[in-house]
């Protein structure tokens, strides 16, 4: 029998570095698999036949969605197109729903069965959609505990495999060797400047970013600032505008979780990078910024009350989060000098930061996905065969 083919749909940096993540456990398991798919640069490193670049439509906002309409058409043509001419044994999808529901639905259509990876988040918003997930999909597998529990009420399969960061976050030598890496002395206190992989995520947060640097470094010239540059973005363009910004900001490509377990202080995006941070035991606060629109399309569909991960894992406030017009450099610079040097607070957040490591489960949950997309993917073709 031919080895199984896998096509893999993953719609920007996070979904891409998760899908990364399960493919190196899954040539592990089975070192002959083909796997093709729609991703970046994490899963072509990874071995992926990756056939369209999804940098190109990673965008966060229903503003910014219709602004890049074109590319995300386009991009929905290309895959179609391979599921028809390829038809694989397993389309797994990761994250970004609005845009890989749309091939679920393709994909049953054709008789491939459909394995969704990182639920859409029903337990936030639109929970009702849960069913048209289940009409849509063969299996779902979720890497929060909570979460397994809305698609069992719903009667879709699911498996809770764990949370894939729980083992990868890991740093490659010690904050003093990372800091001289990065030409910052041991004894400076380093606040970490983290917008995003998405573009438009960028565009609205740097600034803010830059501007509370400034007027930290007003107040305090001995500091120092960080800012790891995701490989979907312009580094030079970066460093530019870290250069004009008025503070000591250190650009870098070096890894993410190097970056962060060197920082005493992070003023971070909303998404899975705040559990990275968790996980490092680093204090942070949120910003998160959209367009006016979409935040107040957002903000009515919302069933929870907080909008970062860290918080939402927690089931609580651990971390600060400034929303919209609070995202400015007057807030967020108060309170990165509120992590910096209130003890008693620090003590607070690093006691909830535990609880969100815990609730992220014991790990293996690469693992444990790539046993699941195996045991689908050869369960297809032994059906097949026995026709």
């Amino acid at each position: 029998m031919k080895p199984p083919h896998v096509m893999i749909l993953a719609g920007e940096a996070s979904g891409d570095a998760h899908a990364a993540e399960f493919v190196e456990q899954l040539r592990q398991l089975r070192p002959d698999i083909e796997l093709s798919g729609m991703g970046s640069s994490e899963m072509t490193r990874a071995g992926v036949d990756v056939f369209f670049d999804s940098s190109i439509i990673a965008v966060i906002g229903l503003v910014e969605v219709l602004r890049h309409w074109s590319d995300i058409k386009r991009a929905m043509t290309i895959v179609k197109k391979r599921l028809d001419d390829t038809l694989p044994d397993l389309l797994v999808l990761v994250d970004y729903p609005e845009f890989n529901l749309k091939m679920a639905r393709h994909a049953r259509e054709l008789g491939i069965p459909v394995l969704f990876y990182i639920s859409p988040q029903v337990w936030a918003w639109r929970p009702k959609r849960i069913h048209k997930i289940g009409r849509l999909i063969d299996h779902m597998a979720v890497i929060f505990r909570f979460e397994k529990q809305y698609y069992e009420a719903a009667g879709i399969p699911v498996s809770f495999v764990g949370h894939p960061l729980v083992n990868k976050v890991k740093t490659s030598a010690s904050a003093d060797t990372i800091r001289a890496r990065l030409e910052i002395p041991t004894q400076a206190r380093v606040v970490g400047l983290f917008p995003g992989s998405r573009r438009s995520e960028v565009t609205r947060l740097l600034p803010v970013m830059f501007a509370s640097a400034k007027r930290m470094h007003e107040q305090d010239t001995e500091l120092k600032f960080v800012l790891p540059v995701a490989s979907t973005l312009d580094f030079d363009d970066i460093s530019r505008q870290a250069r004009d910004s008025g503070a000591d900001v250190r650009v870098t490509r070096d890894g993410i979780y190097d970056v962060i377990s060197c920082c005493d202080a992070i003023a971070t995006c909303s998404g899975t990078v705040t559990l990275e941070i968790a996980l490092l035991k680093v204090p942070m606060c949120i910003l998160y910024r959209m367009s006016s629109l979409s935040y107040q399309i957002m903000s009515r569909l919302l069933t929870i009350p907080h909008i970062g991960l860290v918080n939402i894992v927690a089931r609580e406030a651990v971390v600060k989060e400034f929303l919209q017009a609070d995202a400015n450099p007057q807030k967020v610079s108060r309170e990165l000098f509120d992590l910096l040097e209130n003890r008693e607070y620090r003590a607070r957040i690093d006691s909830g930061l535990e609880r969100v490591r815990k609730n992220l489960g014991s790990g293996n949950g690469a693992r444990n996905m790539a046993e699941l997309v195996l045991a689908m993917s050869t369960n297809r073709q032994d059906r097949l065969s026995n026709k």
